[in-house]
């Protein structure tokens, strides 16, 4: 028979629904519960796409053994981390302050009032390793409640005050100066390893957010050292497992194995890894014409639009790492590894032969059972590019009759502003106005769906249903970064409006008056035992850097000095973290880098917006490289947009007007001199 857990929007949450668990939702009736019964809670948080929460789940939650001591001696809550952040962030914080590490499961025994006393990730199902079982842990914690509560009490009160009193101010740090940045590029310069082009450490997550900071830098200082570093992460992850060689897009992350051979990937694939990936090709593109991140940035594009899509027009969260291996068990990566069998069986032995060479699929495997990651030799030149972009096409429609890894169709805010932002700009870049559109018909699915009248945002939705829960910092400004570059793709205001609305939330309720830091969640937001705030950048960027940029570049639109203000207060947390852990606060150093430039406003005026003239010095400006430059194109008669105020043809031309805090440049009709005046 289901449990509480039946009604949820989230895929996850659902994937539990029918466990023998008595699980409840997030709510403060399953407090009360354990209020009532004089039990203490345990929190599991975990989310759709994770391989270990999936290995928990058929261990543990559905085991009836298991599951009548948990419904006997605890009140069960499940959380989805896509969907809670502020949860996760809190009680994560928690885990790793007492055992040093995190991740997921993540596993947390709290009093009935939310105060933690004991934390843990997986658990298997029989002790090993030197690790407990998870019935021995339940057995253990049950224990402590009822024979040692006093004890249990302190440690949970400790835990609870020690996270209460942490707060971070840096509003006084002032805002990030060249050497700032010359440092935070010195720190990377030391953790980068030059043989392999990626960063040290077995572990290797893509970068994203360091690489958009190395391309602004090397835009605005001229930095060879930048671009280099730039140019070798982007072509060490494109050329790896980490990509997918035949449909486009990124995995999670890749390992280094033990014994050599190649990187071993992570299987899921996320809509923020992606996003932000595909605008960093399309900037590599911008800056350098390669190929390769002309390629990946459209392929990247095409399998968010194809596989990520959902009905309504918005983009799902997740692929799972997991899928039916064809024989009815599930295997991590079984999607998308080959045999020289498979490949046979698909393209004959000739071509077969070539793919082996070209994507190093061996005989003996570089995977498990006999088959290979798929990745790309260091001289792609010496292929014939026609027969191996038919063998691409020939084994995607052959992969596309495989059993499919799992979706999750959650719509999440905060990674949706983040493809609209890529796929508007790529769009823009490439002339494929069908991803514009894309991006556009995202937007319009946030502003129907996720925003109500007073433009207050919910976190997420499933299939045209809005979930219950308040969005948090990071999707305020991250929609508003996708709204800010529709804005200055289609020339189209009333995406500046929203965007501002938006970043009005963040100045009344996410800021810090006195200090000027920015709060994960809201004033007004439900109270946890402890208002989150991290400034570092993990897998997508923090909603404290990245409101920093929405703030920066909505203020360069539309000369709005608060927004200004507060971005440049906000970026104090980069002067202090920058050069020392420029890797977790990259979003943080590339607004820097906008700040820094100007960001420079740049004005389009033409006769018609379908005017052919009008349209290259649009695309023209959109092109330029100077660090976080903000567009605006319209007619003469246009008041959509402030920048357009009072600027006029030149001659009877198509004009654009380069300015810096809306003092300018002398107009142009010539793109050539406004390339040449936005090349840094």
């Amino acid at each position: 028979m289901p449990n509480r857990l039946a009604q949820a929007t989230s895929p996850y949450l659902l994937q539990h629904a029918d466990n023998p668990v008595d699980w409840w939702p997030w709510q403060t009736e399953a407090f009360e519960e354990a209020r009532r019964r004089d039990v203490p809670v345990f929190l599991s948080v975990g989310y759709s796409a994770c391989h270990w929460c999936h290995v928990l789940a058929h261990e543990s939650f559905e085991d009836d053994d298991i599951a009548a001591y948990m419904n006997e001696h605890f009140v069960s809550v499940k959380v989805d981390r896509e969907e809670r952040p502020d949860v996760d962030a809190v009680y994560m914080e928690a885990v790793q302050a007492a055992t040093g590490q995190g991740g997921w499961p993540m596993s947390v025994w709290m009093t009935p009032d939310g105060e933690p006393f004991y934390f843990g990730t997986y658990f298997p199902p029989d002790a090993r390793h030197g690790m407990p079982s998870f019935r021995q842990v339940l057995e253990g914690v049950h224990n402590a409640w009822t024979s040692r509560r006093d004890e249990v009490g302190e440690v949970a009160g400790k835990i609870t005050r020690d996270l209460a009193a942490r707060k971070l101010s840096t509003g006084d740090a002032g805002t990030p100066t060249e050497e700032t940045q010359a440092l935070a590029l010195l720190q990377l310069t030391r953790d980068i390893d030059p043989a392999s082009g990626w960063f040290k450490g077995d572990t290797k997550f893509p970068p994203s957010m360091v690489i958009e900071f190395l391309l602004r830098h090397h835009a605005r200082a001229g930095s060879v050292a930048a671009m280099e570093m730039a140019e070798g992460l982007c072509g060490a992850m494109a050329r790896s497992s980490l990509y997918d060689q035949v449909g486009g897009g990124f995995h999670r992350y890749v390992l280094t194995p033990r014994a050599g051979g190649p990187l071993v990937p992570h299987f899921e694939k996320m809509l923020y890894d992606n996003a932000l990936l595909c605008r960093v090709y399309a900037h590599l593109w911008r800056s350098t014409r390669s190929e390769l991140a002309r390629r990946v940035a459209l392929e990247t594009a095409d399998f968010m639009v194809r596989e990520l899509r959902t009905n309504e027009g918005g983009f799902a969260s997740t692929l799972d790492a997991d899928s039916d291996d064809g024989t009815g068990r599930h295997a991590e990566g079984a999607y998308y590894v080959w045999t020289p069998e498979q490949l046979r069986e698909v393209l004959g032995d000739s071509d077969a032969e070539l793919a082996a060479q070209y994507f190093g699929v061996t005989e003996e495997g570089t995977f498990e059972e006999g088959a290979s990651v798929l990745q790309l030799p260091q001289h792609e030149g010496a292929f014939d590019a026609d027969r191996i972009a038919s063998v691409r096409e020939r084994l995607l429609a052959a992969r596309a009759a495989r059993p499919a890894p799992g979706r999750d169709d959650k719509v999440v805010a905060a990674w949706n502003g983040l493809a609209i932002a890529a796929l508007a700009e790529t769009g823009a870049y490439f002339e494929r106005p069908d991803l514009v559109e894309a991006a556009v018909c995202a937007a319009d699915l946030l502003v129907r769906l996720h925003l109500d009248e007073a433009a207050r945002i919910a976190r997420t939705s499933k299939d045209g249903r809005v979930g219950a829960n308040a969005g948090v910092l990071e999707d305020y400004a991250d929609v508003a970064e996708g709204f800010l570059a529709l804005a200055s793709v289609t020339g189209e205001g009333v995406w500046l409006e929203f965007a501002g609305f938006l970043l009005d939330h963040v100045l009344a309720r996410f800021v810090d008056e006195e200090s000027g830091a920015l709060y994960d969640t809201a004033a007004d937001a439900e109270r946890l035992i402890r208002r989150p705030q991290d400034p570092t950048d993990n897998a997508a960027p923090s909603g404290w850097t990245a409101a920093a940029n929405a703030l920066l570049s909505y203020a360069a639109q539309t000369g709005a000095e608060p927004h200004r203000a507060a971005a440049e207060r906000a970026l104090g947390v980069v002067k202090a973290l920058g050069p020392r852990v420029p890797r977790f606060i990259g979003w943080g150093l590339a607004a820097a880098e906008a700040r820094l430039d100007g960001p420079r406003e740049i004005a389009v005026v033409g006769p018609a917006l379908d005017d052919p003239a009008t349209q290259t010095m649009h695309r023209t400006a959109l092109l330029g490289t100077a660090p976080g430059a903000v567009v605006a194109v319209g007619t003469p008669d246009s008041d959509e947009l402030p920048l357009l105020a009072g600027r006029s043809l030149v001659a009877g031309e198509p004009t654009a007007y380069v300015c810096r805090n809306f003092t300018c440049d002398a107009p142009t009709t010539d793109p050539e001199r406004l390339r040449a005046a936005l090349s840094g």
